[in-house]
């Protein structure tokens, strides 16, 4: 349902309300920092949008505190599914929302504040290490795992030998780029000074830093899930399928 009250406000306004609503406003394509001046009603108009399904994701972005799902009781080719389809989805479109802030802001504001220079330098080693990463994951770790899981389901599955010997292995490395990870967005924060703006700041400085908070917020979830959920789970269970080939041999 719309909400007339915020269709009649002007972008810069609902932003200023609500920093999140700008990743709704940059994914449309909609001008919230120097053309913000505009009603949101106009403001989807003039992009041929739907008025309603626009103010629909902005009020969603303001939803907190939602129940944590019972993620230890799940499957783990379930699980691996919503680490793809929720974290990994969200870090590849995150990464090409924050590339254009990172570059806009050091670009204008760089010269005057100079810290925007070294979070642009991190953010794209961030970036570089985190797609890399994913794309192991995705091609290499987990279908391994969710192979594993099917052998356990059916004696009968096609059971492949990896070339990387046991599971410990790429989760040693997958652990590894955890940590490098989570070292670049804590070099972030405290360059942001933990994403205070300054007084100065205009609505895309805002939204960066609002951006690079959200994401590593998730990041800390996504993390959680593998590296305490997922990870041991998947080396238990290797070991609990070797132990029933070996027995079956």
């Amino acid at each position: 349902m719309i909400s007339n009250n915020l269709a009649d406000q002007t972008v810069a306004q609902v932003v200023s309300d609500n920093i999140k609503a700008a990743h709704v406003f940059k994914k449309y394509g909609i001008d919230f920092c120097c053309g913000g001046g505009i009603s949101v009603q106009k403001a989807c108009e003039k992009k041929n949008l739907d008025t309603a399904t626009v103010c629909d994701e902005i009020a969603q972005s303001r939803q907190k505190g939602v129940r944590m799902p019972d993620y230890q009781n799940w499957s783990l080719p379930f699980l691996i599914d919503y680490i793809v389809n929720t974290h990994h989805v969200y870090v590849t479109e995150s990464l090409h929302i924050l590339n254009q802030y990172v570059e806009k802001v050091a670009r204008v504001h760089g010269e005057h504040h100079p810290p925007l220079l070294d979070i642009r330098r991190l953010y794209h080693q961030l970036a570089d290490e985190l797609s890399l990463h994913l794309q192991k994951e995705e091609t290499v770790l987990f279908p391994y795992v969710k192979s594993l899981a099917a052998a356990q389901q059916d004696p009968q599955t096609a059971f492949y030998q990896p070339p990387f010997g046991t599971v410990n292995n790429p989760i040693a490395l997958m652990r590894a780029e955890h940590d490098t990870a989570g070292e670049i967005c804590k070099e972030i924060a405290d360059l942001t000074e933990q994403y205070q703006t300054p007084e100065w700041a205009c609505n895309t400085f805002k939204a960066l830093y609002a951006k690079l908070q959200e994401f590593e917020e998730d990041l800390h979830i996504h993390v959680h899930l593998e590296n305490n959920i997922l990870f041991p789970k998947a080396i238990l269970l290797e070991k609990e399928v070797l132990a029933t080939t070996l027995h079956q041999v």
